[in-house]
């Protein structure tokens, strides 16, 4: 039993170490979180997203990645165009007049909207696929039997910890965004992250 223990803390701390980084995902979520839209389906679809990918890629599904690179391709460019589209959106709401600051505005506001944007965050971003199905995958695929199993619990269970910790404990720094300069800066910030993320999908890829 404290063996499995063990097992299951390694892939806890070796999934929340890549999870926590700060990244395109997150700041969505935080976004969301802030505004109190849709928090709860941003959360889920995160979590579960990255449960099935981690499942996979521990149960031997990293292998496609190594035989149709072109999917990895693929991800990294549509990522790059859907992240340089989001960065200019917040672009200019980080610049618009302080009058016209509003939460609808910033965050997705229907459904549709919050679980298109959520999977697009997910689905389009190459390093979600290695660092779950791949890395986690690889490391956790060495297992047999039992620890197999629990290695794949234990790493999906950071992201459901982390998701609704960082959506849901967003609503702590809610108080400073009633100030829509607060807006304008976090705006600002998000696009800083979406540009330089989609610039270093698109150096992988032309490099």
């Amino acid at each position: 039993m404290s063996e499995l223990i063990n097992v299951f803390i390694t892939a806890f701390v070796l999934a929340a170490g890549l999870i926590m980084a700060i990244g395109a995902q997150n700041a969505h979520v935080l976004r969301q979180g802030i505004a109190g839209h849709y928090v709860g389906i941003t959360v889920i679809f995160c979590a579960f997203f990255d449960t099935v990918l981690m499942t996979s890629g521990v149960f031997g599904f990293g292998w496609l990645l190594t035989q149709v690179p072109m999917l990895e391709d693929v991800a990294r460019l549509g990522g790059a165009v859907f992240l340089l589209w989001y960065g200019s959106r917040c672009v200019r709401s980080a610049m618009a007049p302080l009058s016209s600051v509003s939460v609808e505005s910033r965050v997705a506001t229907t459904l549709p909207t919050a679980i298109a944007t959520v999977s697009a965050f997910t689905l389009l971003n190459p390093h979600v696929y290695l660092d779950t199905v791949v890395l986690i995958g690889s490391i956790g695929g060495q297992y047999e039997g039992t620890a197999r199993t629990v290695f794949a619990v234990g790493a999906f269970t950071a992201s459901w910890v982390w998701f609704i910790a960082l959506g849901y404990g967003a609503r702590l720094v809610r108080p400073y965004f009633e100030n829509p300069r607060a807006w304008q800066v976090l705006d600002g910030f998000i696009a800083l992250v979406m540009f330089a993320i989609a610039f270093s999908l698109l150096w992988e890829q032309f490099r």
